[in-house]
């Protein structure tokens, strides 16, 4: 079986900004049962885990702050939703892309056509999420998002020797949530991009050579083109990683409602997440274990 050489990753799926509620209800949950896994060595963001994954990663709130913060009724937030239509072109996307990247370039040609907020209410939006200043920490974090053009992931990841280096968090962050259908396309770095969940729900493969790596991710799913987080924690087991796979419980996908983008589910997912935590603590003190 094959070794892997880094010690700890945790990975923070998309889901919206219920999803992101969740999310930090999770590592609360999980703090409170004795595993702390904010201190990881790499965290991984996609979408509105990559909201979290900055937060968590920036460290300017503790734990119980952060998790006090969802909490709060959202008052920046602009309410999304993809509508039965959109759906449905996301499905036939699917059917007709052979690969990650045909699917992503279709839904980038979606979002292109697609009459939205405008790109500036929308990062206004992404960054009243943050009630601190939003930079690069001095920590290991990437942020996914997928290029609108070729349909390909790529990761800002804040260095100087980065293929981005001069691209700021908050707008890495608002590109990796740019849903197709619900939200602008994002200009940066000289191209055009779209949510990073577009790839991978979780995009946990970005964690390959970690020993010890946790996946929460608000959405389970996979279809022909985009590996499912479950299937994705396999891989990296199967490579020799200690891995827990954390998705949302029943009670928890009640919380989170029919729109993962309507802010008044945040308050009743992170409580969720917080709860359900509970069940999967003594799975994830295992893998965290030195």
């Amino acid at each position: 079986m094959k070794q892997t050489t880094g010690s700890t990753a945790l990975v923070l799926g998309a889901g919206g900004v219920t999803g992101a509620g969740w999310e930090i209800g999770i590592l609360k949950g999980l703090a409170d049962a004795g595993t702390d896994l904010t201190n990881a060595d790499l965290i991984v963001g996609t979408s509105g885990g990559a909201v979290a994954a900055a937060q968590v990663a920036a460290g300017k709130l503790s734990l119980d702050a952060l998790y006090e913060s969802q909490l709060a009724k959202p008052t920046n937030e602009l309410p999304g939703r993809l509508g039965a239509g959109t759906i449905a072109k996301y499905l036939v996307a699917v059917l007709r892309s052979r690969t990650a990247e045909e699917y992503g370039q279709r839904l980038g040609r979606l979002a292109a056509a697609t009459e939205t907020v405008t790109p500036a209410a929308r990062r206004e939006a992404v960054a009243g999420r943050f009630d601190h200043e939003v930079s690069w920490p001095d920590r290991r974090l990437l942020i996914t998002a997928v290029d609108a053009k070729s349909g390909e992931l790529a990761t800002f990841d804040g260095t100087a020797t980065g293929p981005y280096p001069n691209v700021s968090l908050l707008d890495a962050v608002t590109a990796s949530c740019a849903i197709p259908g619900a939200w602008p396309v994002v200009d940066l770095a000289g191209r055009r991009w779209i949510d990073g969940g577009v790839h991978s729900t979780a995009n946990a493969h970005l964690a390959a050579g970690y020993a010890r790596v946790v996946v929460l991710a608000p959405s389970a799913s996979g279809n022909k083109v985009i590996l499912s987080p479950g299937r994705q924690g396999a891989d990296l087991a199967a490579a020799g990683a200690r891995v827990a796979v954390i998705t949302p419980d029943a009670e928890s996908k009640r919380a989170f409602g029919r729109n993962s983008l309507d802010p008044a589910r945040r308050v009743p997912a992170a409580r969720a997440g917080r709860a359900q935590a509970a069940a999967h603590a003594n799975a994830v003190a295992a893998v965290w274990a030195d």
